[in-house]
């Protein structure tokens, strides 16, 4: 197995040489300590099935999902993909909201330990996957920032994330996604297994507590742009079949690029559940979960107003586009 650090970014490495389908336990401990250091490992042609994708992922930890379609194409029964989703169904609403910077289940009680992309399918232009470094963006700023959030938190909600960035409004569902909580998270981070500090913002992010509405806004917008502005911080990854990318969520961001929706972009998603020891938030049940619910109703009320001229105009998805 060869792991070479990628040319000029304080972050992430390409491991060949190595089959994930059959590993043994003492390559997964390098793997283990690599994943660590560089925050991501890319594996070229992997081509792992299904079941070999939950099988890694496992390895990781307890998952969230395993080997699900990250996909713009119905899946079906028996594991081909067809018709693409509509740009109007909520499907794609969700997908497209994904070319915006995150960091994956920040909305959950327990945010994700780490994610597994592995592609199937890819479009010939756009749809690449970028990541950046929140560890490299925390270690740049300057010590007045530094102090200045240091004790500061915000509400994470993927209703406001949808809202804000592209006027979608979904209809609420306690069992998914979109359900009407907001959990309350530390813009600065404390990696549980490397002890090193980061930045803990994406575009789930909002309201923080102590501040206005509009200082909120500017300070997570500020320190989002941060980030990303440093190129050496940022790294594009376009897909190739059997490809597989494996990212820590609890030290890096993550979106997708836009491409030509007409054209086939399927990749297969496994994401571990975080430790509830360092992940969890609170849950719904708790008492203190009232104040994000608040919090995000809000919001979400100021943003029907503001966000007319986004994407799709303060509107919910008509649920008969699924397909076409």
């Amino acid at each position: 197995m060869n792991i070479t650090p990628v040319e000029k970014k304080p972050f992430g490495a390409i491991v060949t040489d190595v089959e994930l389908a059959n590993l043994n336990d003492e390559t997964f401990s390098l793997i283990q300590v690599a994943f660590l250091k560089f925050g991501f490992l890319l594996f070229p042609t992997q081509f792992l099935s299904d079941q070999e994708n939950i099988e890694f992922g496992q390895r990781f930890g307890e998952l969230e999902f395993g080997a699900s379609p990250m996909s713009n194409q119905e899946k079906l029964a028996e594991g081909h993909y067809e018709k693409i989703f509509s740009i109007e169904s909520q499907r794609m609403r969700t997908n497209v909201g994904n070319e915006t910077w995150h960091t994956d289940s920040t909305y959950k009680p327990i945010s994700s330990k780490c994610a597994m992309l592995s592609a199937v399918s890819v479009p010939t232009e756009g749809g690449a996957t970028e990541l950046a470094d929140m560890r490299a963006g925390y270690a740049a700023l300057d010590q007045a920032m530094r102090d200045r959030i240091e004790n500061l938190s915000a509400y994470h909600s993927t209703q406001y994330s949808q809202a804000n960035d592209l006027g979608d409004f979904p209809p609420q569902d306690s069992d998914g996604i979109y359900h009407g909580e907001a959990y309350l998270r530390p813009l600065v981070k404390v990696h549980p297994e490397t002890g090193i500090k980061n930045l803990f913002v994406g575009r789930h992010a909002f309201g923080i507590p102590g501040l206005t509405r509009i200082e909120s806004r500017q300070l997570l917008k500020e320190l989002l742009e941060f980030v990303v502005s440093e190129p050496s911080r940022v790294f594009s990854h376009k897909w190739q079949p059997g490809d597989t990318l494996l990212w820590d969520n609890r030290a890096l961001l993550h979106r997708a690029q836009s491409y030509d929706y007409s054209s086939p972009r399927v990749l297969t998603g496994t994401r571990v559940a975080g430790d509830p020891k360092t992940e969890l938030a609170y849950y719904p049940s708790d008492p203190g979960a009232q104040a994000g619910r608040d919090a995000l109703i809000i919001e979400l009320d100021i943003l029907r107003r503001e966000t007319k001229d986004r994407r799709y105009g303060a509107t919910t998805a008509d649920q008969s586009l699924g397909l076409r």
